[in-house]
């Protein structure tokens, strides 16, 4: 049982899985109670830590959705127990659309991919915005590790459910530090190809 699953599978969502066949395959992923929170595991912290960035998507007052991307170094999303995660929000291009979303309607998803392993993390949650100056000792613990920028808020999303996705149709993609550390075994190789011709250079040339 999830609670990802006993929020998402609308009774709407069910009937088109018993129109296309799915529907009894996904009664694992509903039996039992789903109302409580689903905790985040060591596997889910380990793999949101590592991320550089995520998609987050939030609902307007009007209803229509929003997404847009949150980068940063390495384990800037922190998680600060089982069902909760906070990052510093920096200034961006000043539109505060998912801010002003979120006072709304605080429901939220997360998405955070691993695209050289094909991997996804998907996440429900329920965001608020905190002032920076209120809460100091989050305000630091936080800024342990964060995105470049100039601080503006502190978001905080409790974890209402989480599922992992399959890796079908992710297309792998790397960052720069993730093809310098996939080539470096490349690299090493060509300097001591390149050391053994010269030295075979010098060799040849004292023969002359």
């Amino acid at each position: 049982m999830t609670r990802y699953a006993g929020v998402v599978f609308t009774e709407t969502v069910r009937s088109v899985q018993r129109e296309r066949g799915s529907a009894q395959a996904m009664e694992r992923l509903i039996a039992g109670n789903t109302e409580e929170p689903d905790p985040l595991g060591a596997d889910e912290v380990g793999f949101i830590v590592a991320r550089d960035g995520f998609y987050l998507a939030s609902v307007g007052a009007d209803g229509w959705p929003y997404v847009q991307f949150r980068g940063g170094p390495p384990g800037f999303v922190h998680v600060l127990d089982s069902g909760t995660l906070a990052y510093t929000e920096v200034r961006g291009n000043r539109q505060y659309i998912t801010t002003g979303n979120i006072r709304d309607d605080d429901r939220v998803s997360l998405f955070f991919m691993d695209y050289p392993r094909r991997t996804r993390l998907k996440i429900l949650g329920r965001a608020e915005s905190r002032k920076i100056e209120e809460f100091p000792e989050l305000t630091e613990r936080l800024a342990d590790i964060r995105s470049e920028g100039l601080p503006e808020q502190l978001i905080v999303v409790r974890v209402e459910g989480f599922a992992w996705n399959c890796s079908k149709h992710i297309t792998p993609r790397f960052s720069d530090a993730e093809l310098a550390e996939a080539l470096l075994p490349v690299r090493q190789r060509i300097e001591e190809l390149e050391e053994e011709n010269r030295a075979l250079r010098a060799w040849l040339g004292s023969r002359d």
